[in-house]
């Protein structure tokens, strides 16, 4: 058994944090975990040149261009990769497959088989503005879930998921749950499904070693300098599986590491 680091961050646009300072290597170089997951990357395959010595790259990009998109960077070569479209089966036994069908072009998925664990790397899809995409994300949250467990029971491996799936699970993750219930990201719908996800046999590993702690975000709007009032929400988690809950040893969120609206979040756990 050994110690894992991890860390996952919505770049919302790798382009532009290449160019800010600190830059997206520097991050990453501060960060030095095993293994680095983005969301929102908003690029194709090959546009960005990423030098990060010691790092094998996978990508997923969505065929619609500066779009989506996520990566994962690990210091271990992966045994095998899955992308979004292994949704498909799953999404296949649902009541509407067709929906699920749009969102797995989008490059949402990054999944890695290592010898003693799956990683998986998520962006899942936003219900948007008075929830118009909600059954689109009802849909897809089934398949996602069905999906990890039969990464679990297929290869008796654990899993670690993480990304921005873009809900506030309780009151507690986000600062305004009041005037905010029943919006995107915090409607009963969103809510219910991640406690779905829970229940199927999943911990939030922040919430396991931080159960009451107040004003943790990982989000904050570009507008009424929410990030400076810390007006945020925690949309972005690092879930394992339960057989391995008790091996978590680090769970954060780095709120200090700015270049995007989002902060990192971050796991230590032996495996």
């Amino acid at each position: 058994m050994r110690t894992y680091s991890f860390a996952s961050w919505n770049v919302n646009g790798l382009r532009a944090v290449l160019k800010k300072d600190p830059s997206f290597h520097e991050i990453a170089r501060e960060l030095d975990v095993d293994i680095l997951a983005l969301q929102e990357t908003k690029l194709q395959e090959g546009q960005v040149e990423i030098d990060l010595p010691g790092y094998t790259q996978v990508w997923s990009c969505a065929e619609r261009k500066g779009y989506s998109g996520t990566a994962v960077f690990s210091r271990e070569e992966p045994i095998s990769v899955r992308h979004a479209d292994s949704l498909a089966p799953f999404a296949a036994e649902g009541p509407a497959p067709d929906l699920v069908a749009t969102a797995i072009t989008e490059g949402r998925v990054c999944a890695l088989e290592f010898e003693r664990f799956w990683f998986v790397d998520v962006y899942t899809p936003n219900a948007q503005n008075e929830l118009a995409r909600i059954d689109t994300r009802m849909a897809w949250d089934d398949a996602y879930r069905a999906f990890l467990k039969s990464l679990e029971e297929e290869s008796g491996k654990p899993v670690v998921t993480c990304g921005d799936f873009n809900v506030a699970h309780e009151e507690i993750d986000l600062k305004n749950p009041k005037s905010n219930r029943g919006n995107a990201g915090f409607s009963d719908e969103e809510r219910g499904k991640f406690t779905e996800l829970l229940d199927a046999g999943f911990t939030d590993t922040f919430r396991l070693l931080h159960p009451d702690e107040v004003g943790a975000y990982s989000w904050w709007s570009y507008r009424f300098n929410a990030r400076k009032n810390n007006a945020g929400w925690r949309i972005d988690y690092f879930l394992v599986s339960d057989a391995v809950a008790d091996r978590v040893r680090a769970a954060g969120i780095r709120s200090d590491i700015y270049g995007s609206d989002h902060c990192p979040v971050t796991l230590e756990i032996e495996l």
